[in-house]
């Protein structure tokens, strides 16, 4: 597998939300965000910068109804995204971990590509970063596992600053994914003894 053919592209459209995604796993850390949710393209752009990952995100929901519908819809289209980018798997780590302070705060955040969709989310922390409420990121997580078919594990070791929270969370989870998808060399097939993930 090439670094070129880690790319995809995902359009979603429901009577909710409408989205246009394209992500490049060995790219740089750019990304270009608008989901008409200042807090949560904040994040997006940390998680694709830790990430190195490549970024172009473009979502128009119904935000005057919640958040919800357009969050989980990204994290949809995301975890759409990485299943496509990483084809059948071949070459990749698989596993990947990040431990990542943000001044009071410190996430743990552990991965398995595994084909087996899990989100393991021990984080106690709610309340609203300005209108932003915290109970989405668990949302945001939870698709992205599902449709990328990551066993994902979020833990808050210990933190009180909500935007420190967050903001260690989604930088764990890029630094993680990160390590999971790179090639390794050293590896001529998929990393299971099954043969398969």
């Amino acid at each position: 597998m090439t670094a070129m053919a880690r790319k995809a592209s995902v359009k979603r459209a429901t009577k909710e939300t409408v989205i246009s995604l394209a992500l490049t796993l060995d790219g740089t850390g750019k990304a270009e965000i608008s989901t008409g949710i200042p807090f949560f393209d904040h994040m997006l752009t940390l998680l694709a910068m830790h990430g190195f990952f490549d970024l172009t995100l473009k979502a128009a929901g119904d935000l005057e109804v919640d958040f919800h519908h357009t969050v989980e819809d990204v994290g949809i289209a995301f975890g759409e995204g990485v299943k496509k980018a990483l084809g059948d798997r071949t070459g990749i780590r698989r596993y990947g971990a990040a431990l990542v302070p943000m001044d009071e705060a410190l996430a743990r955040v552990v991965l398995d590509i595994s084909g087996r969709p899990y989100l393991g989310y021990r984080v106690k922390a709610r309340g609203k970063v300005k209108d932003f409420n915290l109970e989405l990121v668990e949302s945001f997580f939870k698709a992205v596992a599902d449709n990328a078919g990551i066993t994902l594990h979020i833990e808050l070791l210990y933190g009180t600053n909500r935007h420190h929270i967050v903001e260690a969370i989604f930088k764990g989870f890029g630094r993680a994914l990160d390590e999971a998808t790179r090639l390794d060399k050293r590896r001529a097939g998929v990393p299971s003894t099954k043969g398969t993930l």
